[in-house]
């Protein structure tokens, strides 16, 4: 379990690398960081431990606290829940339980390019694979794969129209229940939290989400969330004695490392060492 301690240090704990969905490899994610003046950072990509190695040697180099992170992806009640695990050890079932994940992933992006390929926006498997690599495929790299093909100008846009919840290419993950994602992060030795709850966009559900599955903490500071969301999920995590949490979600240059709607100067965050 890890260790919290109260301190005012710079931190990004919510960030993506190649080894899933982000632009930049692990070593070059914790390098942008240190250009930033971060001090603690956590590396949590989607489903995968893959960037976690190669990460931690980078930041022990340059002299950065580093946290081993996953994003792990559940579900409830139809409402996509993801969950940020922190100070999580690789083991065998953590191992497994990631890999089928993947899997599902893999054969989701087969059948999400199917659609486009069905209403008039014909992609290759080879053609998302040019943005994901070796890592997790992801919406991203579909989206990033139609916007080079020229069928939309926009990447947010793909998402929008085509991507989304209820959107014509839409396809369901392979998912977990909160409360299997938790388990799962703490028996890896790992602490669970309810990562960016305003895009659950019920705050009641998140209250109901935090009773029923006992998170360890909750994500209140994120791009997507503005002054009010973070002073009702300050709150929470008071009603609740949560530890908190911040980060930019970090995929590409559009997001700001650090830059998430702390001052700073002010603000005391929970720390994991």
């Amino acid at each position: 379990m890890l260790q919290i301690m109260s301190e005012k240090k710079p931190f990004d704990l919510h960030m993506h690398t190649t080894a899933s969905d982000g632009v930049y490899s692990p070593a070059e994610m914790v390098r942008k960081g240190h250009e930033a003046g971060l001090k603690l950072i956590a590396i949590t990509d989607h489903d995968t431990l893959a960037g976690i190695e190669e990460g931690k040697a980078e930041a022990e180099k340059l002299g950065i606290t580093f946290i081993s992170g996953v994003e792990i992806s559940t579900k409830y009640e139809g409402i996509s829940v993801d969950i940020l695990g922190y100070g999580v050890t690789s083991n065998a079932r953590l191992n497994d339980v990631l890999l089928s994940l993947r899997d599902g992933r893999e054969d989701r992006a087969l059948r999400i390019i199917q659609k486009f390929n069905d209403i008039g926006m014909p992609i290759t498997m080879e053609d998302v694979l040019e943005f994901s690599g070796k890592g997790v495929i992801a919406r991203p790299h579909i989206a990033r794969a139609i916007v080079k093909k020229g069928y939309v100008n926009e990447y947010q846009k793909v998402f929008d129209d085509y991507l989304a919840d209820g959107k014509p290419c839409c396809i369901d993950k392979v998912i977990l229940t909160p409360q299997e994602g938790i388990e799962l992060i703490r028996e890896s030795g790992g602490v669970a939290v309810l990562a960016h709850p305003v895009l659950i966009g019920d705050d009641e559900l998140v209250g109901r989400l935090i009773e029923e599955n006992h998170f360890d903490g909750i994500e209140v500071w994120h791009r997507k969330q503005d002054f009010n969301d973070q002073k009702r999920y300050m709150e929470m995590a008071q009603q609740y004695g949560l530890m908190t949490t911040g980060g930019s979600d970090f995929h590409t240059d559009e997001h700001k490392l650090g830059q998430f709607g702390i001052n700073w100067n002010e603000i005391i965050v929970d720390r994991g060492a």
